[in-house]
């Protein structure tokens, strides 16, 4: 039950995933009405400092550094049930508290915002893993309370699923982090398939971008599947929600594959219908890796 006088601050959350995580929101319709509340609050702690890092106003490096370690300054606060200003950390900090969220993994996802300030380039696909266990695994982690799940199994296979959902979220957005000044993509890879950053900079798609793509969601999907061994560890009311969430990121990997890899001028966007026709048929019992492969 939520206490009314942090019903507002609940709100805030879930307004802010409607308007940004608009396929995750949709996904979370489906968790039970006692659960939604703890995943809003959950997308709100996450997306306010990936605010403070990609969009900052007029706001130097070092300033923003500065505005992400008072949020994490202000996240031990409330997870101690202390006064913030914040109204995300007013809902965050009491579902943290009564869900059991841990607060190494609330830190760990900030720790890993922060980077974001001072690292652009990854070199190998581990390093670039390093960097998700913090900004992706951690968020599958802290998932995991709000689904009724805690076993070590269980948890290695949330956090598999928070880096397969990161990572469909690159190879959509490459076009977008390099406007931030980023690359996500393997250094290693790219160079492999004779791949440089002047195919992101010009959005040049050929025959070695198209390579290098069908290497990367390959790969993808191989951390998706992986993920899936864990989802009958889910209670089953909690269980739908996670199946939708997965069957709609991965269907990202699809639409990147209908629009011949072209990242730069076609954004990989999930239609209405279909998320209705997915939502349907996990809710009638219909198996999501078949959903998966439709």
């Amino acid at each position: 039950m939520i206490p009314p006088h942090l019903l507002p601050a609940y709100e805030e959350c879930r307004r802010i995933q409607q308007h940004h995580g608009k396929t995750y929101y949709f996904s979370t319709l489906l968790f039970p009405k006692d659960v939604r509340p703890h995943v809003n609050a959950l997308y709100g702690f996450v997306r306010y400092p990936d605010e403070l890092v990609d969009n900052p106003v007029h706001a130097t490096i070092p300033e923003r550094c500065r505005a992400v370690r008072q949020f994490r300054m202000q996240t031990i606060q409330a997870h101690a049930n202390k006064s913030v200003e914040n109204p995300i950390l007013h809902a965050f900090g009491h579902t943290m508290r009564t869900m059991g969220i841990q607060l190494k993994d609330a830190l760990d996802f900030l720790d890993a915002m922060e980077s974001d300030l001072t690292i652009s380039r990854y070199k190998t696909y581990a390093e670039l893993q390093k960097y998700m266990r913090g900004s992706a695994s951690c968020v599958g982690r802290m998932m995991c309370p709000l689904l009724g799940v805690d076993d070590e199994k269980a948890l290695t296979h949330a956090a598999q699923l928070g880096e397969a959902m990161q990572v469909t979220n690159f190879l959509r957005d490459i076009k977008e982090d390099y406007a931030r000044g980023r690359i996500y993509m393997p250094l290693e890879d790219m160079e492999r398939f004779g791949v440089t950053e002047d195919h992101i900079k010009n959005g040049i798609v050929d025959d070695n971008w198209k390579a290098f793509m069908r290497f990367q969601i390959e790969r993808n999907r191989h951390i998706y599947a992986e993920a899936d061994k864990g989802l009958l560890s889910i209670p089953p009311t909690r269980r739908k929600a996670v199946a939708c969430a997965r069957v709609l990121y991965s269907d990202i990997l699809t639409r990147i594959e209908k629009n011949q890899y072209d990242v730069f001028n076609k954004r990989a966007a999930t239609t209405l219908s279909r998320k209705l026709f997915v939502a349907g048929s996990i809710l009638f019992g219909m198996n999501h890796t078949r959903l998966a492969h439709d």
